[in-house]
């Protein structure tokens, strides 16, 4: 009993040390936004209260047009985690359920389709945009984000698991493919959905390269391209950059901690099944 003891007390200050570790360098970043810009550098990491402002994010927001880079990733980030969850769903439900010849092949094709990466499809995708017309476009910068082989696996792992007696009893009952897909197995699917719209939108949030090369325009800057560009001449305003850091990771911060039940069991329950 004692041992147990002993050892539960180790992991939890395992634990603690792990939270301290974790959570220091986001302690640095708030109070870095805080600070004057002329102590940012300063070795002080517990300053006192009085010298701390709220001036760096009201600049952020008054002088640099903020709201909108904000305005422009969250539409971007929403657009395409709707549309991708409702196309990914439909392939992923298409080749576990659905008996047509070719089903494996194209199921191996769109995981191949994972080990190309990214920079190797920018020129080619780039040069599509452009002949589109959606150079210094938000659908430019949103279309080719849509397709992404992981949401489509990890729908098709999930409706593997699902038993086919209720699909077969919507069949009874009149009901179309498409009218069993949306009444019994989408609802279903809502963990893992859930999971994948989290996900979705922190890789869109977060995207930088793409709307670098496709959003050249100020208007449609992105918040990750308007953080990279706070300049003043040929000197960063580190304390403007710090502040948009901050109000950029409140959406995912908010995001977690709303879903995160529903993160738990999409994870726990999307295993690859037979």
């Amino acid at each position: 009993m004692r041992k147990k003891r002993i050892r539960q007390a180790i992991l939890i200050a395992l634990a603690l040390v792990l939270a301290v570790i974790i959570a220091f360098p986001i302690y640095l970043l708030v109070i870095s936004a805080l600070k004057q810009p002329e102590d940012i550098f300063g070795m002080n990491i517990f300053p006192p209260l009085s010298s701390l402002t709220l001036d760096n994010f009201k600049t952020v927001f008054s002088k640099e047009s903020f709201g909108t880079y904000i305005g422009n990733s969250f539409f971007v980030a929403t657009i395409v985690t709707v549309v991708a969850l409702f196309f990914h769903a439909m392939a992923g439900y298409a080749i576990a359920r659905l008996e047509f010849r070719g089903r494996k092949l194209i199921f191996s094709w769109i995981l191949s389709t994972m080990m190309v990466p990214f920079s190797v499809l920018m020129i080619p995708l780039f040069i599509m945009i452009k002949k589109m017309g959606l150079v210094n476009n938000l659908w430019g910068v949103i279309i080719p984000m849509i397709p992404h082989a992981y949401g489509i696996f990890l729908f098709h792992q999930f409706f593997l698991g699902i038993p086919k007696e209720l699909e077969e009893s919507g069949y009874i009952d009149g009901a179309s493919y498409f009218g069993v897909f949306r009444r019994i197995v989408l609802p279903l699917a809502k963990p893992i959905s859930v999971t994948l719209a989290v996900s979705f939108f922190l890789t869109n949030w977060n995207n930088y390269l793409w709307p670098l090369i496709v959003a050249q325009d100020k208007k449609i800057w992105l918040v990750q391209i308007a953080i990279a560009n706070f300049k003043t001449g040929n000197a960063v305003d580190w304390n403007l950059v710090l502040a948009a850091s901050c109000i950029s990771a409140l959406p995912i911060i908010i995001l977690f901690f709303v879903f995160q039940r529903y993160i738990t069991d999409g994870i726990k329950t999307s295993g690859i099944k037979g």
